[in-house]
């Protein structure tokens, strides 16, 4: 195989091996518990998991979605999670291969798969992720001339300041709280890692990603506009369609106006 198979082969199985640990932040982080102790364990009976069973994605199908000990169904999510964050990481690596760049967001990404699926499931973005993650980012500005310590830092504060504007107006209009401060740090976060031109793409793009499918479940569900839906995985996606499409989306966009 040629070395770059070979580096795209492994960049898979990092994200992959990445996203084995990643499940293990999504179900602990929320519940106060150490990502590190105890060893992966089955939530129902609590039997340790062996580590052959561990391998990503592959330890799911050896089990067939059940726990050795007690039989106890084990989520699809887990091999899912692994997979996501396996593809994702193969897809950095083809668009910036083996860089500084592709490590940089191969950790913001990551991140960014944890808190989508903590955000799904608890309405909640762990300051333990976000916070860190800004000043991780800043850092890594220093190391990315694309980026740079400048757009970083207006980043950081263009992300979070624009969120925390657009919240205390809805507060200010409505006596109610519409969006948490989590929403606001992690775009803090995405601000750090990406700059500031990244910052007005996520708002539109997540946006209007959120409206459509908030939208369309309110159809579905036949619930009013009171139904609740966590912002954060819509500015996840954001994030990522900024990196791997922003540049070409924007081009297409100022030309299209131009016409």
């Amino acid at each position: 195989m040629s070395p770059v198979v070979i580096f795209a082969l492994f960049s898979f199985l990092l994200g992959a091996a990445v996203g084995s640990f990643l499940n293990v932040c999504i179900y602990r982080l929320p519940a106060g518990e150490s990502v590190v102790s105890p060893p992966s364990r089955c939530p129902a009976c609590g039997a340790r998991i062996r580590p052959w069973h561990n391998i990503p994605i592959l330890g799911w199908l050896i089990l067939r979605g059940k726990c050795r000990d007690c039989g106890a169904p084990i989520s699809p999510r887990y091999p899912f999670v692994e997979l996501l964050n396996g593809l994702l990481t193969l897809a950095l690596f083809l668009k910036f291969g083996p860089s500084p760049t592709f490590l940089v967001l191969f950790v913001f990404c990551s991140a960014l798969v944890a808190v989508t699926f903590i955000d799904l499931d608890h309405q909640l973005i762990p300051d333990v992720i976000s916070l860190p993650g800004i000043v991780v980012g800043f850092a890594c500005s220093f190391a990315l001339p694309w980026l740079g310590w400048k757009s970083s830092l207006i980043g950081i504060v263009a992300g979070g300041g624009s969120l925390l504007s657009v919240a205390r107006l809805y507060e200010l209009l409505t006596k109610k709280e519409g969006m948490g401060g989590g929403d606001i740090k992690l775009l803090a976060m995405m601000g750090a890692f990406l700059g500031w031109r990244s910052v007005p793409f996520i708002i539109f793009a997540s946006s209007l990603i959120g409206s459509v499918i908030g939208v369309t479940l309110m159809l579905v569900q036949k619930k009013d506009s009171k139904l609740a839906i966590p912002f954060g995985p819509f500015l996840a996606t954001g994030a990522v369609l900024y990196i791997f499409f922003g540049k070409t989306i924007i081009t297409w966009y100022l030309t299209l106006g131009a016409r």
